[in-house]
């Protein structure tokens, strides 16, 4: 049993910042090793840690809304 809520701002926080990081990794090492420039590459990192932090949400936001419509 869990002392805490799991969908507290904090966690939130720190799920999105942990998925950011993945992203920016993917993103990024993909163009160096695709032999992007220095400003390509930083760019590539934000737009798939981007797409990687929006897709999570509104895939917990779906799934959320399909557990409220369940329960009235």
């Amino acid at each position: 049993m869990r002392a805490y809520e799991r969908d507290c701002a904090f966690c939130r926080l720190m799920k999105s910042l942990a998925f950011t990081g993945v992203g920016m990794g993917i993103g990024s090492g993909t163009a160096y090793l695709l032999g992007a420039s220095q400003q390509n590459v930083i760019m590539s990192g934000i737009v798939v840690s981007a797409i990687i932090v929006f897709g999570m949400l509104d895939k917990n936001k779906k799934k959320n809304n399909k557990k409220n419509k369940r329960t009235r």
